[in-house]
């Protein structure tokens, strides 16, 4: 259970910290030289609100599952397995692809759009890649008789790198769609706004993606 409550408390605390800067970090001076003194920088978009709500839902859903392993490992049934060398090379690369987006966040901030672009498809490539290699390192398993059925650690491990990935498959979803307009040209004023706020969004999803897989991964490791 102490397990499950570090867990949620690193992930909510990442969703509040998020939040909470576009709320605190206010500059009245910018609001009255447009004559609005009610600016973007205090009513948050309502797609930041929306990822906010949704990142704690998964927040949730991870401390659960969480929960449930910590529980169920310590029956007699529970029989460890090893973890896939390839795993830590999956790692690196989603680090990399979190590092990737961070550049691409900053890029867009300075407004040097063909950073963005760069950065982006990297950030893609690479989360193609750790997927794939997901695949790959469950393959493995599956090919030395580490079914998900033989046992109840096999099962979860499935379950939850599955699971994990599914959010990534989301997310890609998001970073396409960014990534089409982007390439498509950027002109208008307003466009360039939506496209910074859309790479923020993709950053922020992708670096909470990643503290998860690595509380996974260590959970993991440790049993």
């Amino acid at each position: 259970m102490s397990v499950t409550l570090v867990f949620m408390a690193v992930l909510m605390g990442m969703v509040a910290f998020w939040l909470l800067r576009h709320t605190i970090n206010v500059r009245p001076w910018a609001a009255e030289s447009r004559g609005n003194l009610i600016n973007s920088n205090i009513q948050l978009p309502a797609t930041k609100i929306a990822l906010g709500v949704f990142m704690a839902v998964v927040a949730s859903l991870f401390s659960l599952f969480i929960s449930a392993y910590s529980i169920r490992m310590s029956l007699a049934d529970w029989r460890p397995m090893p973890e896939p060398d390839l795993l830590w090379v999956n790692t690196g690369i989603l680090v990399l692809a979190s590092v990737a987006l961070q550049w691409a966040w900053n890029a867009a901030n300075k407004g040097r759009m063909e950073i963005v672009k760069r950065a982006m498809s990297i950030a893609g490539a690479l989360t193609v890649a750790f997927v794939l290699g997901q695949y790959l390192a469950w393959e493995q398993l599956i090919a030395t008789g580490y079914f998900m059925t033989a046992n109840p650690a096999n099962a979860f491990f499935f379950l939850l790198t599955g699971l994990h990935a599914l959010h990534l498959f989301g997310g890609l979803v998001a970073w396409y769609r960014t990534s089409a307009r982007l390439w498509r040209g950027v002109g208008e004023t307003a466009e360039i706004a939506k496209i910074r706020l859309n790479v923020e969004l993709c950053a922020v999803y992708w670096h909470f993606l990643l503290v998860i897989w690595l509380i996974l991964f260590s959970l993991m490791l440790n049993t």
